[in-house]
């Protein structure tokens, strides 16, 4: 009987070993993604045809893609980057695993295109960010004077930017650990 004992107190003992390093942090490449989408903004735009959007995408967890964004505001949302003064249509944007992903003038944007109406500074806009895992993240983006700029922005500090880190508009999963 005693030995009965002993075999399954080391089942058990090895078993907890396992669930302890599965469990281990998320923050690994391999982990689910936990973001937070801040420091958003929409300039007022010149004309009524275009806008463009900045946000900064803040991930403590594995890695993930922005692969989309929807809005009220446009018939169409596209993702951009710029280098070197050029303008590019991306289909995605990697999130790195425990880093950012930065939305900002001269660089990576939104253009919002076929607008239903011109924004105008002191409007909030909805915005839907869709990512490969992490699904949607809805965002309120205020839209600002068209000469914003956030570092020249002592009232505000990412933690009151616009964030979206309670509001997924999907439910989700509960993270499998095995």
């Amino acid at each position: 009987m005693r030995r009965g004992a002993l075999t399954a107190l080391a089942a058990a003992a090895t078993a907890g070993l396992l669930l302890t390093g599965c469990g281990g942090g998320a923050s690994a490449s391999g982990g689910e993604p936990e973001l937070t989408v801040g420091g958003a903004y929409i300039p007022a735009p010149p004309t009524a045809d275009l806008a463009a959007g900045y946000f900064v995408v803040t991930n403590s967890g594995g890695a993930d893609t922005l692969v989309s964004a929807t809005s009220e505001l446009a018939g169409t949302v596209t993702l951009h980057s710029t280098e070197g003064g050029r303008m590019r249509e991306e289909k995605s944007f990697p999130v790195p695993a425990d880093g950012t992903l930065d939305f900002a003038r001269g660089g990576n944007h939104l253009m919002f295109e076929d607008l239903t109406r011109k924004p105008v500074q002191g409007d909030t806009v909805t915005l839907e960010l869709r990512f490969e895992k992490s699904g949607v993240r809805t965002v309120e983006v205020p839209v600002r004077e068209a000469t914003y700029n956030p570092a020249n922005d002592k009232s505000s500090t990412s933690s009151h930017a616009p964030s979206s880190h309670a509001s997924p508009s999907q439910p989700s999963a509960p993270a499998d650990h095995h």
